[in-house]
């Protein structure tokens, strides 16, 4: 494994770590030249067990040891950038408080018929914004057996640095891919066979509970956007409106919370069976709107 002490804060061999806090270039370096970052040991660990491979190393002389034998369990022996913290900090405008960074090439995105492949319950992230409530959402998504996640045109990166850190590389795990058109794609996700259904506070909306006693074969979960939920054409379009009933005076959950609760509500249950909600009308569930 090639290692490069580092003491130049301008060395262009430094290039996909620099300015990292400027979010244009942090943009640019992921979409256009394929890069992300992953930050920690068990993060990258989870990127390499996905196969996805690294451009390079960015640590100091105290976690090397911990770099040598990762890499080397998977065989492979990209060139690591060492310095001290006091020359990563600037570099990369933040502490590296788990010691190791990782650039790390982009994987080339599935397809929606790909990720969609032998799926039963998937969720769809709507405009979402915040990269750390995006992270929140793979976690529990992998957590609670939710076998794909969808991201429309506009929702945050879910392979952003803090993204993947909050995830805990679940991000790699999960099949995932963004949809080139919203919400024309909850027509693709009916087409597929899926019953869409979106968490609103809307007064149409049924409880999450009523959905749990009668899930569908397939169910497709759309989490709107902090702040203003899931959009007026999305609700539209959907076959459901769900609400995940609250006490307290509080109205509603943060977008990474409700996630949670929504996929355990919906979760497959051994013996239980699934029951197949008839999609075309949202009186299909035997409840009343008033509910929860």
């Amino acid at each position: 494994m090639p290692i490069i002490p580092i003491t130049d804060l301008n060395d262009p061999r430094l290039a996909d770590y620099t300015h990292l806090t400027d979010a244009t270039l942090r943009s640019n370096l992921e979409t256009a030249e394929g890069l992300y970052m992953a930050e920690s040991e068990k993060v990258i660990r989870r990127a390499l067990q996905a196969g996805h491979q690294p451009r390079s190393i960015l640590t100091s002389s105290r976690w090397l040891p911990q770099v040598h034998g990762l890499f080397a369990e998977f065989g492979i022996d990209p060139p690591v950038f060492l310095g001290t913290d006091d020359v990563i900090t600037p570099i990369t405008g933040f502490h590296l408080h788990r010691g190791i960074l990782a650039a790390m090439h982009r994987p080339t995105l599935q397809t929606i018929v790909e990720v969609l492949a032998g799926a039963t319950r998937v969720a769809v992230l709507e405009n979402l914004v915040d990269h750390t409530n995006v992270g929140a959402v793979f976690r529990s998504a992998a957590a609670l057996g939710v076998d794909a996640v969808l991201v429309t045109p506009s929702c945050a990166d879910p392979l952003y640095r803090r993204s993947v850190r909050v995830s805990m590389g679940t991000v790699f795990q999960v099949p995932w891919t963004r949809l080139a058109r919203w919400p024309l794609a909850i027509a693709d996700l009916q087409a597929a066979g899926f019953v869409v259904a979106a968490l609103t506070l809307a007064d149409d909306a049924i409880s999450i509970d009523d959905l749990s006693t009668q899930l569908p074969d397939k169910l497709a979960l759309v989490l709107g956007t902090e702040g203003h939920g899931v959009s007026a054409a999305t609700a539209r379009c959907a076959d459901l409106a769900v609400k995940i009933p609250m006490a307290g005076g509080v109205d509603s959950l943060n977008v990474a919370a409700a996630s949670a609760v929504a996929f355990y509500a919906t979760r497959a249950r051994g013996g239980e069976g699934r029951l197949v909600v008839e999609a075309a009308h949202r009186a299909g569930l035997e409840t009343t709107s008033s509910r929860g």
